[in-house]
């Protein structure tokens, strides 16, 4: 997360609020104690109540105005998680306990598990906690990661690393409706031609995983402030910045009879051409 932060980053691939703690103690030894060089702090060094699952939850947010515009509610739904870190464990949680959507499918690195009637999510969460494999998990099958592409489901959410979709692998095999980019470019340039020539729709990554980022910006507003929002109002928040920015994408997309990731480039370019018009250059 670059910009009002000083280019230092929010938590990312293979950070914490640990590694954020850090960070602002090296900064903060040099220029004073100062809270907002950094966010996803942990809590009680200036950290927001939230952050560690805003990205998850915004993922959330997003499925469920797209699933209750297109037809495809998530409640009840079938999903399939690539990724069980910090972004897909949350994730799979918050679908799990307040979306009533039926997870089925989660793998990381090492591969994942499977159960067609749903998972235990709580008890994968622990069982992954203590850094088991998932693979090991009782409560479903073992499957590969390769497999775990061609999982019949509702939603397919990319929530590690980029590339993972492409058109050497598995763009056509893919068995979804839907797929959510909770992953910083999951799917290829020539995988997305791929998947809408299927018919599978593709909610962009810079859309639906914007959640981190939205409050990562609320934490360094409330450090400037030097005053706490509540858990309920962060996510609060959250809801309406991530839903009306969904509302935008989706209003042009359907007036322009383009996919989600070009309304989305569309609006942002506007925006900055917009800005540039007003100061003259």
């Amino acid at each position: 997360m670059l910009g009002p932060y000083r280019d230092v980053p929010a938590p990312d691939v293979n950070t914490n609020p640990q590694v954020m703690a850090w960070i602002l103690d090296e900064y903060s030894s040099r220029h004073g104690y100062t809270p907002a060089a950094v966010t996803g702090k942990p809590v009680s060094l200036g950290g927001s109540l939230g952050r560690e699952e805003a990205t998850g939850r915004g993922v959330m947010y997003v499925m469920m105005e797209y699933g209750r515009d297109f037809g495809i509610p998530v409640h009840g739904s079938r999903i399939v998680i690539q990724g069980f870190g910090n972004v897909g464990g949350h994730l799979a949680r918050l679908l799990d306990t307040e979306a009533g959507a039926k997870v089925i499918a989660v793998a990381d690195v090492n591969g994942g598990i499977v159960n067609e009637n749903g998972l235990d999510i709580p008890g994968l969460l622990a069982h992954a906690a203590a850094r088991k494999p998932l693979t090991e998990w009782s409560g479903g099958a073992p499957i590969t990661n390769d497999a775990l592409w061609t999982v019949p489901c509702d939603w397919l959410v990319p929530a590690a690393l980029g590339g993972v979709i492409n058109r050497e692998t598995n763009a056509r095999s893919l068995d979804c409706k839907v797929v959510v980019e909770a992953a910083n470019e999951p799917t290829t340039p020539s995988a997305d031609l791929i998947l809408a020539e299927r018919g599978i729709a593709v909610i962009p990554d810079f859309l639906a995983n914007a959640g981190g980022v939205t409050v990562s910006y609320y934490e360094w507003s409330q450090n400037l402030q030097q005053y706490r929002w509540t858990h309920e109002q962060v996510n609060r928040e959250l809801k309406a910045t991530i839903t009306k920015a969904y509302a935008a994408v989706r209003d042009l997309a359907q007036q322009k009879g383009v996919t989600f990731r070009t309304a989305a480039y569309a609006i942002a370019l506007q925006r900055v051409a917009e800005a540039e018009r007003l100061r003259g250059n």
